[in-house]
C-alpha cells in the first residue's frame, strides 16, 4: 500500500494538534526498533545500487510509508502539547 504523505497530512492536519496530552506523549514514544533501522539501511543501500528484488522494494515502501505516517502523527502530537498561542 502506498500512502501519499500529502493526502495523509490533509486528513490528519498535524499543525492543528487536538490530541489529548496523555495520548500525544505516548505517540512521541513510537519509533522503529534497532533491527528495523538496520534493515532499512540495508534496503536503502541495495536500492541505491539498483539491486532490490520486487519483494524488497515492497518492504522498503512499507518502511517509507510507516515513517511518513509516524512523522505526521508525531507532528500532530507535538502541536497538541504546545501551549496555546505558541508559534510552530
Amino acid at each position: 500500500m502506498v500512502i501519499r504523505a500529502s493526502v495523509l497530512e490533509r486528513v490528519m492536519e498535524p499543525k492543528r494538534g487536538g490530541l489529548s496530552a496523555e495520548f500525544a506523549r505516548e505517540v512521541l514514544k513510537f519509533g522503529f526498533p534497532p533491527a528495523d533501522h538496520g534493515r532499512y539501511a540495508e534496503l536503502s543501500a541495495k536500492a541505491q545500487n539498483g539491486a532490490l528484488t520486487d519483494e524488497e522494494t515492497a518492504e522498503l515502501e512499507d518502511y517509507l510509508n510507516v515513517n511518513d505516517f509516524l512523522t505526521i502523527l508525531k507532528a500532530k502530537a507535538e502541536a497538541s502539547l504546545r501551549p496555546k498561542g505558541s508559534a510552530a
